[in-house]
């Protein structure tokens, strides 16, 4: 079974429920993992989505923050949530597809504005998060398993923008990088995208603070696609779909696309 999975940090998605249909219709990936859906799951318009064919959804939300769903045209069940470092917040979903692949969707805390926990404890948050996943991945190694989401981590040098300049920016720095490759290791876990594209800039996200985004291109690649190695071999055809992040109101980041043959 050939199916194809994207992540996409939705910013709202009752908001932006009109472009979430406007994806699902332009391209109609077979699931979708939204994260910061900033709703409880009881208000997520699904039978906007279930009319377009995904007739099957996962989710874990709160009111007004975090959340995550996952949307599928393929039956799935309910594989649970983990609240990582005691936050009570909604930022992992997963679910189980009929050929036994488990999707992991998360979406890890963004950490604040200053990278340094003693002045910052959302920054603390985020690297306890981190932690947390990867004693995780240690304990219950992963198989057959895709984990996507909003990681809120830009790791390679090719990933951000400016590497000099946003060493010292949250979301690049060195002890970001350095937790998110221990986590990655621990579940084993091969970076699809960099697999299919492994060298140049590759980006998406880009701040709303930017009036001409496109053109200055300060961009990071924050959303992410793994796959265990058992079934990576599977994935291809990743693309992030830049041009989503132009929409009229749109989020801040862009789709991020693999196709898995399975």
């Amino acid at each position: 079974m050939a199916f194809t999975l994207a992540t996409w940090n939705i910013n709202s998605v009752r908001l932006r429920e009109a472009l979430v249909c406007r994806l699902l219709t332009e391209e109609a990936p077979d699931v979708l993992c939204l994260q910061e859906c900033k709703s409880p799951v009881d208000k997520i318009p699904f039978a906007a989505f279930e009319a377009l064919g995904y007739r099957h959804m996962v989710a874990r939300g709160q009111k007004g923050y975090n959340g995550v769903a996952i949307l599928s045209k393929l039956p799935l069940e309910d594989a649970g949530g983990r609240d990582f470092a005691g936050l009570g917040h909604a930022r992992h979903v997963a679910a189980r597809l009929e050929n036994g692949v488990t999707i992991h969707n998360f979406y890890v805390p963004a950490g604040g504005d200053k990278p340094d926990r003693a002045v910052n404890d959302k920054f603390g948050q985020k690297l306890d998060y981190l932690t947390e996943m990867r004693d995780w991945f240690q304990a219950e190694t992963p198989e057959k398993a895709i984990l996507v989401g909003d990681l809120n981590i830009a790791p390679r040098e090719d990933d951000v923008w400016n590497h000099k300049q946003l060493l010292r920016i949250v979301s690049h720095t060195p002890i970001e990088v350095e937790h998110l490759a221990e986590t990655q290791d621990a579940g084993r876990w091969v970076d699809i995208t960099r697999q299919d594209i492994p060298e140049g800039n590759l980006y998406s996200w880009w701040s709303y603070r930017s009036p001409d985004w496109d053109a200055a291109d300060k961009g990071r690649r924050l959303d992410h696609v793994w796959a265990t190695p058992d079934i990576s071999n599977a994935g291809h055809s990743s693309r992030i779909l830049r041009q989503v992040r132009g929409w009229e109101q749109p989020s801040d980041h862009a789709p991020v696309l693999a196709t898995f043959d399975l």
